[in-house]
């Protein structure tokens, strides 16, 4: 504790040299904007992050089972009852999906149709997702489309005034395409458009849903057949136990996939930001540590005389490096708890009064979200103390190595 006093008097004393106290508190200055960036662009970024997943959450279930090789597996009336069985599973869904051309008039697009049974809305959030019409899927020979707001977009559809219905095309299982009549190659039939859901752009240009029995009867497809089944679990921290519980219901020929490895990219993704806006700022911590650097440089100087007192009673060289170690420490200290306090203050400003807005007004929400997490505030503590102890690092020694010089 010895060589914090002497860093905390250091700090409060009045230099010779009124510039060191001007760098000194720039270096403070610097270190707490750079903290308080830290804070406020981490927490921002982890809104985002939260906000995504929410989204893609509402679209993707806790667990997927999928054939390992090709677009259909079997599943036997055993398996079904054996999954049924299970304590952890909340409800699940068998589910049909393939690639398919969506027709209005003129106007046609290409969709991932996405054949699901009733307990679909159990397992997955799109039916809370419906800005236009309602969420219904029809049966096997009247079926109802639920577009994504992209794909309602693309082919100028309006499911709230259904007037006249869309045509979908389907690939037929088995068929071989004839270059003289390609259409004998696919299955068609009326649909109409029922709702519409936003979620995300990627979702809503890409994917529509229908019902299963409708999915099945166009694709030919056998009793026991199924593009995949999606589950939703009573707690989703238990993913892990519960899909080794299904490995041994779905062995080998099926991939079970949590949430995060149906995402895996774009999970990595997330990471990848995240860790460069950390970099980023890092640099920025770096290049302000210069400042503390020339402070403490000249600080050594004008306390030579006091190195020499110190030495001259028995301080070692380890002593008066720790002494100037704790000075930049100290204001690494001030600075990183300053800029704490200042980001925590900015981010509880943005959550009640909206300081910052997303300007277009595109976005599923008109400011920008924020989310602190006491694991970055940790990270951001230990980066800016390592930052200022490497810092008063070259200082520090230099101060150790001046020698003793006694004079008569």
């Amino acid at each position: 504790m010895l060589n914090f006093l002497f860093a905390w008097r250091y700090f409060k004393a009045k230099k010779s040299t009124n510039a060191i106290n001007i760098i000194a508190w720039v270096s403070v200055v610097a270190i707490t904007l750079i903290t308080a960036a830290f804070i406020v662009l981490l927490s921002v970024f982890n809104g985002f992050e939260g906000l995504v997943k929410s989204l893609y959450s509402s679209f993707y279930p806790d667990i997927r089972i999928a054939p390992a090789s090709g677009k259909m597996m079997k599943v036997s009336e055993s398996q079904f009852k054996k999954l049924s069985e299970l304590g952890g599973i909340k409800a699940y869904s068998k589910i049909v999906e393939e690639k398919a051309l969506l027709q209005n008039g003129d106007l046609q697009t290409i969709v991932f149709l996405k054949g699901s049974d009733e307990q679909y809305e159990a397992v997955s959030g799109v039916s809370q997702k419906i800005i236009r019409g309602k969420y219904y899927l029809g049966d096997a020979d009247h079926a109802a489309i639920v577009l994504g707001s992209g794909i309602e977009h693309a082919v100028a559809a309006d499911v709230e005034k259904a007037i006249y219905p869309l045509t979908i095309y389907l690939f037929k299982r088995g068929i071989s395409v004839n270059v003289t009549d390609p259409y004998q190659a696919f299955a068609a039939d009326n649909i109409i458009g029922s709702g519409t859901f936003f979620i995300q752009q990627d979702i809503d240009s890409k994917y529509a849903l229908t019902n299963i029995a409708f999915m099945k009867r166009m694709l030919g497809l056998a009793p026991d057949e199924f593009g995949s089944i999606e589950l939703s679990l009573k707690d989703a921290k238990q993913e892990k136990e519960v899909k080794l519980q299904l490995a041994t219901i779905f062995p080998a020929g099926y991939v079970i996939e949590t949430r995060y490895e149906q995402n895996k990219s774009l999970y990595a993704v997330m990471t990848l930001e995240k860790w460069a806006i950390y970099g980023l700022l890092t640099l920025m911590l770096i290049v302000a540590a210069f400042t503390m650097i020339g402070s403490l440089t000249m600080l050594v100087l004008e306390k030579q005389k006091d190195i020499q007192v110190l030495k001259a009673m028995g301080a070692n060289n380890n002593l008066i490096q720790k002494i100037f170690l704790s000075e930049g420490a100290l204001l690494g200290i001030i600075g990183g708890v300053a800029g704490v306090l200042l980001g925590l203050f900015l981010c509880w400003a943005q959550v009640h009064y909206k300081l910052v807005p997303i300007q277009g007004g595109t976005f599923l929400i008109d400011y920008y979200p924020v989310e602190v997490a006491g694991s970055d505030m940790l990270l951001v503590a230990v980066t800016v103390l390592l930052v200022a102890l490497l810092a008063s690092w070259f200082p520090s020694r230099k101060a150790a190595l001046q020698p003793v010089e006694l004079k008569s």
